[in-house]
């Protein structure tokens, strides 16, 4: 009987164990990873970057389960402009409530919802992203790579801003507009490191 009952707390343990080390958790250098935006209109374009404030993936017997991040709205920057009058003109309007509000809403959000594993290391990945305050879903694809200092993780996700309440410029919403329409859908490329914990 007590080496039922021994073999029955080593078989707990064990168990226990497996659980323990078959889910983890990456959490997301915010220093290395990065976020870069394009928004395009009539005349051209504009790119840019936004910073990651905090973020995580999780992961069970290697593949991705879920994750969540929190972008910092307030760090939105612009490249293309070498005009340093220009760069602050058009920064100010995208931080402004024309565009994301940004005094009002910091931070945006990204959830994952679901995830449906493709071949290798690719996922196509739908989440709730939060903008100003309004949660839509995103589906776009992604690729995950594990190596030995952890994940790097790589995606391109289009959504549409008119969505979110940012109308200004739009086709959609606005007539005769003509070299001043912006299109609706702005296009984020994004490259992640992350580390276990």
């Amino acid at each position: 009987m007590k080496l039922i009952h021994t073999l029955g707390i080593c078989l707990s343990l064990l168990v226990g164990t497996i659980d323990q080390t078959s889910a983890q958790t990456y959490q997301v250098d915010t220093n290395t990873s990065r976020l870069e935006w394009k928004g395009r209109k009539v005349t051209g374009s504009h790119n840019g970057i936004l910073l990651i404030k905090s973020g995580e993936l999780n992961f069970e017997d290697g593949k991705l389960t879920g994750g969540k991040f929190e972008i910092d709205m307030t760090a939105i920057r612009v490249l293309d402009l070498t005009n340093r009058s220009m760069n602050q003109k058009l920064l100010n309007h995208l931080k402004s409530d024309d565009f994301f509000a940004v005094e009002e809403f910091p931070t945006s959000t990204f959830t994952i919802t679901e995830i449906a594993p493709k071949k290798g290391e690719n996922y196509t990945v739908t989440g709730d992203l939060t903008i100003k305050g309004t949660s839509a879903p995103v589906t776009f694809e992604a690729q995950i790579d594990m190596i030995s200092q952890g994940v790097e993780a790589s995606a391109v996700i289009a959504y549409d801003r008119t969505v979110y309440d940012i109308k200004y410029g739009s086709g959609s919403f606005f007539s005769n507009l003509g070299d001043n329409m912006i299109n609706d859908e702005i296009e984020m490329t994004v490259n992640l490191k992350a580390t276990q914990q």
